[in-house]
């Protein structure tokens, strides 16, 4: 018997936490547009800002212990029945709980994140994302599936704005402060690491020293010019791309690794131009960490600091990159410049990504394989990815469009945890 495929009026999807600003709001109103029956559970004030409806029954605010979430939440999509959940980031503690439970129901899951190939798209995967991500990396299963789709197109940019993520991140976590202040949601933490409040200090600061870290960075690529260098482009310390998707605790310990080996076996006429995250705010000074660590090893005059630059531009200038996982690996894989991985990353597949050591990579880093490469992408773009994104209202318009179109794809009836059990998902039906 073929299983019971549901239709758009059939779907009952529960949306818990997304990224700051509207895109889960304007997205929940886009699948009630097309028939399917939407909820919205909040669990902090950033979420009660970003969707707050209290004239309906569909949008509600959980304020009790995190003890006591999972079993709130099994009950709730069992009232409900619920048949999919939409969430930003799976490794967030609220969210891995949930998606446990609702395996356990059968419930589809359907995980965004930031995109895998950036800009102008961003990630919708099936139950999980990075680390956890379904796609298979058999260079010879993506060449196959690569030949049924058509070529990527080349499509315009999409509008974006830092300030309009910059001002959407402030009032949502800002509201998240303000709704413990006042025990609206007295038990809530929030997933990012450190103080919400210190960040907002080192954002006001960032802000104030940016032409300061202009003139640092213009003098960094002056002295740079001519030199053969490789590029480790540094992520977020509280992302869980490193707490959950790589062997490092911290970027300090990935920084350190990384500068060690360097030391040991870089050949001496390279240097390394370490790049802080754009979003990184400060809290750590990067300079002086670094300086410190290259001294101890005896690196004078061999590593190099910088905060802004051309990402791009830099990759495609280097001899090499180094990642721990970020997606900054496929700009370099790109421009055909060698990378290698240290954790977890969807992109790291033989032959497109140095599969050696990080010693042996200085020396002889293993080119990418463009033909593979374009084939994966291919298939990730199929797969993997929605065109959109979070920094203009245009740009969340077009993410909402493309991504109704993904989430209502036909999905079998909730029958319990059976219907998880899927092929690796370049090998399955889209």
């Amino acid at each position: 018997m073929k299983p019971m495929l549901l239709t758009p009026s059939a779907r009952r999807f529960l949306f818990l936490q997304g990224p700051p600003g509207p895109f889960f709001r304007e997205l929940g109103a886009a699948l009630q547009e097309r028939g399917s029956s939407v909820f919205r559970i909040n669990l902090s004030g950033g979420d009660e800002r970003d969707w707050s409806d209290p004239d309906s029954e569909r949008v509600l605010a959980y304020r009790g212990l995190m003890r006591d979430w999972p079993l709130f939440f099994d009950s709730f999509v069992q009232a409900k029945g619920i048949t999919d959940v939409v969430l930003f980031g799976d490794c967030r503690p609220v969210h891995m709980r949930a998606t446990r439970l609702a395996r356990l129901r059968g419930i589809h899951i359907h995980v965004f994140e930031e995109g895998y190939i950036r800009p102008d798209w961003m990630t919708l995967e099936r139950d999980g994302v990075n680390g956890h991500s379904s796609f298979e990396r058999c260079p010879q299963a993506i060449l196959d599936a690569a030949e049924q789709l058509p070529d990527i197109p080349d499509l315009p940019p999409i509008t974006a704005s830092f300030g309009r993520r910059a001002r959407d991140s402030y009032w949502h976590y800002h509201s998240v402060v303000v709704g413990g202040l006042t025990m609206r949601f007295p038990f809530y933490r929030s997933h990012r690491g450190g103080s919400i409040i210190a960040e907002g200090i080192g954002w006001m600061r960032r802000f104030a020293l940016r032409r300061r870290r202009d003139r640092q960075a213009t003098k960094v690529l002056e002295a740079l010019a001519g030199q053969k260098y490789f590029l480790f482009p540094l992520q977020l310390s509280g992302d869980y791309q490193i707490r959950a998707h790589s062997p490092f605790l911290s970027m300090a310990m990935a920084v350190n690794y990384v500068l060690t080996s360097f030391a040991q076996y870089a050949p001496k006429d390279c240097v390394l131009l370490i790049k802080e995250h754009p979003l990184d705010v400060g809290i750590r000074d990067w300079r002086r960490t670094i300086r410190h660590r290259s001294r101890k090893l005896g690196l004078d005059g061999r590593v190099f600091h910088i905060d802004g630059g051309d990402l791009q531009a830099l990759s495609e200038q280097s001899q090499g990159m180094v990642c721990v996982n970020s997606t900054s690996g496929t700009l370099a894989l790109s421009a055909g410049i060698p990378v290698i991985v240290m954790g977890d990353a969807v992109y790291d597949v033989p032959g497109i990504t140095h599969q050696g050591s990080l010693d042996k990579f200085w020396n002889r880093p293993e080119l990418p394989d463009q033909s593979l490469y374009y084939a994966f992408r291919k298939v990730l773009h199929d797969r993997c990815l929605v065109r959109g994104g979070l920094a203009s209202e245009s740009a969340t318009r077009t993410l909402v469009e493309n991504s109704v179109d993904r989430l209502l794809v036909p999905v079998e009836a909730p029958d319990g945890p059976s219907i998880r059990r899927r092929s690796r998902m370049v090998l399955a039906p889209a």
